[in-house]
């Protein structure tokens, strides 16, 4: 039997004092603060579907730079001008990491032949930025003084062009710089080989020289910003179901992510196949963005890093293959070399490979996942064995431990759950993961769901959810205001049960305006330009304005929606650091609702509040690239001398107030 809510009481008694009452009232008790609201309480959740690594995050901008895909010059083209002739051979060595490279044949004088690589649906260039160029490579034999290097337009126009020099008969990476003269989305980069004889190339590279904090092997500076400004609390990778892979031999291995880009091992993504509406046969990942990578980002913004890892199961979406469990012990081994790449001193084996990539102090990384969407006694019996192995060399990590999946999109979905969680009260995770792919209207009437769970046992990770405005993975789901406006009320669910939900994140992150395999998804992008969503906003103002301690709430005489819903949805926390009462409201009518707003226990007022607002015109609103701000929050101040004030909900509106109090 589940105990009734303190916020159900609190709820219940403001409506029993105010029996005959119209107008809504919105009731905040200031006088004893309750849970502390976790500072990961609000996230961000990375997997590279919709090109949201290599052709996204990762900006490198050339596809398939060491011709690894299945189709060794997939992306790429050889091109020819006055008649020059070669010929391009596709060599193996089986030593390698990386075993294919690009041999051409020069058999005489010119600077007539090269290859043309076609970017991700082309590479965005702009105006006066500089690109950094870079090839492996190496004479076998002959006369090859040069190559020249070219980028043009969608209209073949030459917009910048680089001559690199001093090739030798030994391998060796060879760097030039380009400046465009022009912007374009759709450009193409040209090598040409001047001269005549034998040359072997590989890890064919052009990267902007303007990245997320100038790296090298950088971010794209824009894309990480938008994640900077959400303030996350932690930041979950590499998924999702790439973690499992489509089998075992396409399971993310983080160990192949590591260590020098050329030496790191380029597999088939997950979602190359996945979905016949949307076939990317060139979908590869070059794992340049890697798990170190994944862990410096983690630290830049500020995030706890929480690494998931494969726990001997491939997707059971797909062909839910299984290690054997007394072959399950590599498996084990790689979590745990994991948290010593992650956490162990520069002198330890992994920790040394960590050093030697340039972080000498450990990332303090203090949770990890065992498995993704997995359910059944297969899975328990493995994660069992995952835990006791952590658990007894790593006491202090938290683990979190999943539900399956949406009870509504697999087999016997809900029985699998309950399975589940009968196991997780005995065997007490740190922490259990849900997931949520449902429509909107489900999100508005189930604001309370998490309102009658247990309050002992494991704490919750609403790990991935979204509101699907047509069905689950349909191609039509839309980022609407509908969709946003709804998950902010079921936000308001989740931070007034903050006692039990300490961490939640939207999924998926990214998607590529040309290149996407599944949607809704935060944040959108081709390549030069990107925008948060409607979602994105919602989820920005919860996390910017967490708050530290929960305050109970009550909204009496909401307005109604419709005969079965409520128009009218709020959550309250209480800011120590600032002095500040935040409330979240939201109102999903059509009308604007005047209220009266109680701060109970409040006997003076600090100063001005500020109001943010976030609101559309209509449900079907949405941003774009053509509008990336038709939905965006504005900010206001009012003046407040008393603690009991009207104020007026903007229709269809999510409201944060933040009011000093003293």
């Amino acid at each position: 039997m589940h105990p009734v809510h303190p916020h159900k009481i609190f709820v219940l008694l403001l409506l029993s004092v105010a029996l005959g009452a119209t107008a809504p009232r919105i009731s905040v008790d200031v006088t004893q603060p309750g849970a502390a609201i976790s500072p990961t309480m609000y996230g961000i959740f990375f997997e590279d579907i919709n090109f949201a690594a290599d052709g996204g995050l990762y900006a490198e901008l050339v596809k398939n730079r060491s011709f690894e895909f299945d189709w060794p010059l997939r992306g790429w083209q050889v091109i020819s001008r006055d008649g020059a002739k070669g010929r391009v051979l596709i060599l193996r060595d089986e030593k390698s990491r990386n075993p294919r490279h690009l041999r051409i044949q020069l058999p005489q004088q010119g600077n007539g032949f090269g290859l043309m690589n076609e970017g991700f649906r082309g590479m965005g260039l702009w105006q006066d930025a500089d690109y950094r160029f870079s090839v492996m490579a190496r004479i076998i034999e002959g006369d090859i003084t040069a190559l020249r290097i070219e980028l043009v337009d969608e209209n073949e126009r030459p917009i910048a062009e680089a001559r690199l020099e001093g090739l030798t008969s030994v391998w060796q990476s060879h760097q030039c710089q380009l400046t465009s003269n022009s912007t374009t989305s759709a450009a193409k980069l040209k090598v040409w080989i001047i001269g005549s004889g034998v040359l072997d190339m590989d890890m064919i590279s052009l990267f902007p020289k303007e990245t997320w904090k100038a790296r090298t092997n950088g971010l794209r500076a824009d894309l990480v910003q938008l994640l900077a400004d959400l303030q996350p609390g932690f930041l979950r990778f590499p998924g999702g179901c790439i973690v499992e892979g489509f089998d075992l031999s396409q399971r993310y291995q983080w160990k192949n992510t590591i260590g020098p880009l050329e030496e790191r091992v380029v597999t088939i993504n997950r979602w190359n196949f996945e979905f016949k509406h949307r076939p990317t046969p060139d979908y590869y990942q070059s794992y340049g963005l890697g798990f170190y990578e994944y862990f410096l980002l983690a630290e830049d913004l500020g995030a706890e890093p929480m690494p998931i890892v494969n726990c001997g199961m491939a997707c059971q979406f797909n062909t839910a293959e299984l290690a054997p469990l007394h072959q399950l012990d590599p498996y084990i081994a790689d979590a745990l070399d994991l948290i010593e790449f992650a956490n162990g001193a520069a002198d330890s084996k992994w920790g040394a490979i960590r050093a030697e990539m340039g972080h000498v102090e450990p990332f303090n990384m203090k949770m990890i996942g065992i498995g993704n969407e997995q359910w059944g006694p297969q899975y328990i019996e493995r994660y069992v064995k995952f835990a006791d192995a952590i658990k007894s060399k790593y006491p202090q990590m938290q683990l979190i431990a999943a539900t399956g999946s949406d009870a509504t999109i697999f087999p016997n979905g809900q029985e699998e759950i309950d399975y589940l969680w009968s196991q997780w009260r005995k065997l007490e995770p740190d922490i259990v993961d849900e997931h949520f792919y449902r429509a909107p209207e489900w999100f508005l009437q189930n604001v309370d769901w998490y309102d009658s769970y247990e309050r002992s046992g494991p704490r919750l990770f609403v790990g991935e959810w979204a509101s699907q405005s047509v069905g689950v993975g349909s191609p039509d789901n839309r980022n609407n205001w509908k969709c946003a406006l709804y998950e902010a009320a079921f936000m308001t669910g989740l931070e007034r049960n903050a006692d039990l939900v300490t961490m939640t994140c939207y999924a998926p992150l990214f998607g590529h305006e040309e290149a996407w395999q599944w949607r809704p998804d935060l944040i959108w992008f081709d390549n030069l330009t990107s925008y948060g969503t409607a979602n994105y906003y919602v989820q920005k103002l919860f996390s910017c304005h967490p708050g530290t301690r929960l305050l109970e709430i009550g909204v009496e005489e909401s307005p109604k929606q419709d005969d079965e819903t409520k128009g009218l949805y709020a959550s309250a926390t209480l800011d120590e650091k600032s002095g500040h009462v935040i409330l979240k409201v939201v109102n999903v009518t059509d009308d604007v609702v005047e209220t009266t707003i109680d701060l109970n226990g409040v006997k003076k007022m600090g100063g001005n509040a500020t109001a943010i607002l976030l609101r559309a015109d209509s449900l079907t609103d949405e941003n774009s690239l053509e509008e990336p701000k038709k939905i965006y929050p504005q900010e206001s101040s009012f003046e407040l001398t008393d603690a009991r004030f009207d104020y007026e909900f903007t229709p269809l509106s999510l409201t944060i107030l933040r009011v000093p109090i003293e």
